[in-house]
């Protein structure tokens, strides 16, 4: 049993012989420029208070657990007024989560911490290698396919052999019970996808895939989310360019609605991709495609100062990086949706169709048709791959639509 009250002078100043991981954790920050006097002075002290608990109680870095993270949540510090009677806040345990995932990467330890992902399947593991190397989808989605399919195994099983079509139906409808609409389709996409790889290695019934339940969903029955030219400069109109997260908002914005780019297509976005000779911009979507796009003059000038004045100085030769330490590219695409959401409240549009980087992808789109472009052109600036897909903005134009809309029969206005 490990004691866990202790004396401050003991557990939360002495690291003893855990000193010098200390030292290489506070060497890490300041590469990775963090500011001395603030963020640098909070990390530390939280993960000196777990180094020091750490020596006091016995436990080696390389052994630290999800259970051991608790029992330090958890543990009495008598006498100082850094610790808390409700516990730890989510941030503090964070920066330490961060400093064992320093300590395992940089192989300075070995560490059996939550920093490992859920183990596997093995076959799971093979589908995920299936999807790396055959369909060009991101990591991120390759990981939450592999994790929706661990989820269902309870229910499928471990013998693809034994599968049947009402197995595969049962399952969904299961999962229908327990999660929304949009969680299910994805659901729904990643057992399809695993059931394809399954029969593709004859390890399961031929078209088994086939019986993975549709739920009704009418093509092209919503109209597309935009703005109004107006409002898209309103947006455009509140970065502040005297500051360096105005001048990067600003960049990422034009190219978002003059390009009809996706948040992750700027969240992926490379140096080496920006042609400034030919005035291009090399765009690599979904299933790798790449295209060159034209880099209109304001973005490209946008886009100029951003890499001048604001761009912090690192290693990644992503384009777009965090402002604050640490200096890293952006990990999710949902970074690239908030400086919309921030720009949205800013500019005082208080109900929009939606808050994400898409709603200015749509507003590109629905802003080339009003200008005259046809659905060809803009299905080609928004790389769609079917005609299908670009139809949806057929429908922008409601007052003519409504013009040309048949009456409906039995209305008792309709002209006979």
């Amino acid at each position: 049993m490990i004691e866990t009250k202790h004396s401050v002078a003991r557990a939360c100043s002495d690291p003893g012989p855990l000193k010098p991981l200390l030292l290489k954790f506070e060497e890490h920050l300041r590469a990775l420029g963090y500011s001395p006097r603030q963020t640098l002075r909070v990390n530390l002290s939280a993960v000196r208070h777990f180094v020091c608990w750490l020596h006091q109680v016995g436990i080696d870095p390389g052994d630290v657990t999800d259970t051991v993270i608790d029992q330090f949540a958890n543990h009495q510090c008598s006498g100082t007024a850094r610790w808390w009677h409700e516990g730890p806040k989510p941030q503090y345990l964070a920066r330490i989560r961060q400093f064992l995932r320093f300590l395992t990467v940089g192989r300075i330890v070995r560490s059996d911490a939550c920093l490992i992902p859920t183990p596997m399947d093995p076959r799971v593991a093979e589908f995920q290698d299936w999807l790396r190397h055959h369909r060009g989808i991101t990591e991120r989605v390759i990981q939450r396919y592999g994790n929706f399919v661990m989820r269902m195994f309870p229910v499928l099983g471990n013998d693809p052999a034994a599968y049947d079509a009402q197995l595969i139906r049962q399952v969904i409808l299961d999962e229908a019970q327990k999660c929304s609409r949009s969680y299910l389709t994805m659901m729904r996409t990643a057992l399809r996808g695993y059931l394809k790889f399954l029969i593709a290695r004859g390890d399961c019934k031929p078209w088994l895939d086939q019986a993975v339940p549709t739920f009704a969903h009418w093509r092209l029955s919503s109209l597309p989310r935009y703005l109004t030219d107006l409002e898209i400069e309103q947006v455009i109109a509140t970065c502040k360019t005297e500051t360096l997260y105005g001048i990067r908002d600003k960049a990422v914005l034009l190219l978002l609605v003059r390009l009809g780019l996706r948040g992750g297509d700027i969240m992926s976005m490379r140096l080496s991709d920006i042609e400034w000779d030919q005035g291009t911009l090399r765009v690599s979507g979904k299933g790798h495609r790449e295209v060159r796009l034209p880099l209109p003059q304001d973005a490209g000038d946008a886009l100029f100062a951003y890499l001048d004045q604001a761009r912090p100085t690192t290693e990644s030769d992503r384009v777009f990086v965090r402002l604050s330490a640490p200096f890293v590219p952006f990990v999710r695409s949902c970074g690239i949706s908030a400086i919309v959401q921030r720009s949205l409240d800013h500019a005082g549009i208080l109900n929009p169709p939606s808050r994400g980087a898409n709603l200015l992808r749509h507003s590109a789109a629905t802003s080339l048709l009003r200008a005259g472009a046809s659905l060809d052109a803009v299905g080609s600036v928004l790389r769609h791959q079917s005609p299908n897909t670009t139809a949806h903005y057929a429908k922008v134009d409601v007052n003519m639509l409504s013009r040309i809309a048949q009456p409906w029969p039995g209305d008792d206005h309709a002209e006979i």
